[in-house]
């Protein structure tokens, strides 16, 4: 999946994002008011998704 989906499908769901780290973005969903970083590399791996989509308390995207 790519970065920019993914930032799309997390805004979709009610997160936001908090703040730039040295690699990582950090979002944040205020629903939960968990956070969690998210790499900045044009794509980003099946199971990195997984983990970011557990850790913000939301839905994994269809067919991961």
């Amino acid at each position: 999946m790519s970065r920019r989906q993914l930032e799309e499908y997390l805004r979709g769901r009610g997160c936001e994002f908090h703040h730039h780290g040295g690699k990582h973005d950090v979002w944040w969903n205020p629903a939960t008011e968990s956070f969690t970083s998210v790499p900045r590399h044009r794509a980003v791996k099946k199971s990195t998704v997984r983990s970011i989509c557990c850790g913000l308390g939301v839905p994994r995207p269809p067919g991961l």
